[in-house]
């Protein structure tokens, strides 16, 4: 299979950025020979840019650089309720869009882009403490306060800063597959994905004990998946009652039990089908679905693809 054309990544450093916003892009996607990206930071002007949290930024790149790029993204930055950006950012992130570009936000970097009128009538989400303020001031905005981040095709949201990383693994993952993305996960040291209806924050004052129980479950499960994995065995190995282990569940992370047992298990086919030779019918024994046939019907169900068409598009060479 022939080496992934190299994608052209932008990071847009407006007044006020939040440095951690600004990082999680420019280290995700920073060129190295597994990662097929390149990154110019800019901002609407060459030269510096005051940002956040005492930090500043000496940019090399002005605007030209959302007309080269192939995704955008667009960190978070101070005060994003009172004023909008600068019209030529708006303007010039509305020609990158109509080019083809993809436009990616860092928690309140959804604020600039909802500037552009590019969100109306599209569902979006920004960090916690701004939605009221985004689903306010742009009521065409179809703003959700209860998810990691929101892939509407050409243009993404997420919630605050750690979440930036969950999208930009998003990212990896339908651009390169799940092992590069996997890859890009433990080099950060980072989940290796959450998914985006997951909640921002769990509703709680005081963190339970549970919450480390349940990760010790999903991670029980994850070395199983080629096993049967029911309800009630998850439950049992979190010592609670199936009840009460479904609704902790869908509050950590976004799906129930068995739908994310499903993800876990085409997820490792994808994974076998990126990395190995292996038949369909050897993967689906391999990952708990039994058949062939149950794989590429769960496989069309969740990836819109079939496991032969996955495995042209990401298969890496041997």
């Amino acid at each position: 299979m022939s080496v992934p054309s190299l994608r052209r990544v932008a990071v847009l450093v407006l007044e006020g950025a939040k440095p951690l916003d600004v990082g999680i892009p420019a280290q995700v996607f920073t060129t190295r020979a597994s990662m097929p990206y390149e990154v110019r930071v800019c901002g609407a002007a060459p030269g510096p840019v005051a940002g956040g949290d005492g930090l500043s930024y000496d940019v090399a790149h002005g605007l030209e650089a959302l007309a080269w790029a192939d995704i955008v993204f667009v960190p978070g930055y101070r005060h994003p309720d009172r004023d909008d950006p600068p019209r030529a950012v708006v303007d010039a992130l509305i020609s990158a869009h109509a080019r083809g570009a993809r436009l990616a936000a860092i928690s309140t970097g959804a604020f600039a882009l909802a500037a552009t009128g590019l969100l109306d009538g599209r569902r979006a989400t920004t960090h916690w403490h701004y939605t009221r303020a985004l689903a306010a001031q742009r009521p065409l905005v179809r703003v959700d306060a209860n998810v990691l981040f929101v892939d509407e095709g050409s243009v993404l949201t997420s919630a605050g800063a750690a979440s930036g990383i969950d999208l930009c693994l998003h990212i990896l993952r339908g651009d390169l597959g799940v092992a590069a993305s996997n890859h890009a996960a433990r080099r950060l040291v980072a989940a290796p994905y959450r998914s985006g209806g997951q909640a921002q924050y769990v509703p709680r004052s005081v963190p339970e004990p549970l919450g480390e129980r349940f990760a010790a479950t999903r991670e029980w499960a994850l070395r199983r998946l080629g096993e049967p994995l029911t309800l009630e065995a998850l439950a049992r190995h979190a010592a609670v009652s199936p009840r009460t282990f479904s609704r902790r569940f869908v509050e950590d992370t976004g799906y129930t039990p068995m739908q994310w047992v499903m993800r876990a298990r085409i997820d490792m086919a994808r994974e076998l089908l990126e990395r190995s030779q292996r038949g369909i019918e050897q993967i689906a024994a391999d990952v708990g679905l039994g058949t062939g046939a149950n794989l590429r019907l769960h496989f069309q169900r969740i990836l819109d693809t079939t496991p032969r068409e996955y495995r042209r598009t990401f298969a890496q060479d041997r």
